[in-house]
């Protein structure tokens, strides 16, 4: 009985080995199957703002990368891509990825929640992808983000009204009324900082919409 036992327990570990094994193969292949989606995304979202090869992207809260690495393919060896983030252990792993894949024309970069801290004048474009509704200091955010943009330059927000079914977004305004951001109130908030609306996309993916932005010309 006691031997039966035993084994039982082995075969019990070993099953539980084998599940979290296949999860994990899971988990990785559910994110490189979100990588064709990242650039096709990109690719619209290039076409909708006329990125050219040579010019320099911001991708703010660039997460695991996909959307900047995607990003760069666009632009070119000529062009550049900033991929910014908050978070210490995702900005660990953009950087080893940008190594890995020598990316000359990525440059990973430690944003605030008050600053971008990209360079003055740097960007022809920058895209928030679900970033926006998690900026907890939008007055002064949004003021830097019209600093980093060239005259004439770019910003699209990729976003989603909000959703109550998800958990809330901890430290942002109140007026964000559940988790995502109503788009009347980002709109106000950035044509309040100096941008001038250029498009809106309603129906971009899902639930997301999309507006285009522009900083006027200096």
């Amino acid at each position: 009985m006691a031997r039966r036992n035993h084994l039982n327990a082995i075969l019990a570990i070993a099953l539980a080995l084998t599940s979290y094994g296949f999860l994990k193969n899971a988990a990785h292949r559910a994110i490189a199957s979100a990588n064709p989606n990242a650039r096709t995304e990109i690719s619209r979202l290039a076409d909708e703002m006329q990125w050219k090869p040579g010019m320099t992207i911001a991708d703010i809260g660039a997460g695991d990368g996909s959307y900047s690495f995607a990003a760069q393919k666009i632009v070119g060896a000529s062009g550049h891509v900033y991929a910014t983030e908050i978070d210490s252990a995702k900005l660990a792993t953009l950087r080893e990825e940008v190594a890995k894949q020598k990316l000359a024309n990525v440059t990973v970069v430690e944003s605030a929640a008050d600053d971008t801290k990209l360079p003055t004048d740097c960007c022809d474009a920058i895209f928030l992808r679900r970033v926006y509704h998690h900026i907890t200091q939008p007055e002064a955010f949004d003021k830097n983000l019209l600093r980093s943009l060239k005259s004439g330059a770019r910003l699209a927000i990729i976003d989603f009204a909000p959703d109550n079914s998800l958990p809330p977004v901890e430290g942002v305004p109140a007026n964000r009324g559940g988790h995502g951001i109503p788009k009347k109130i980002m709109v106000d908030e950035l044509t309040a900082a100096g941008f001038r609306v250029d498009k809106t996309i309603d129906h971009w993916s899902g639930n997301d919409y999309c507006v285009i932005f522009s900083k006027p010309d200096m």
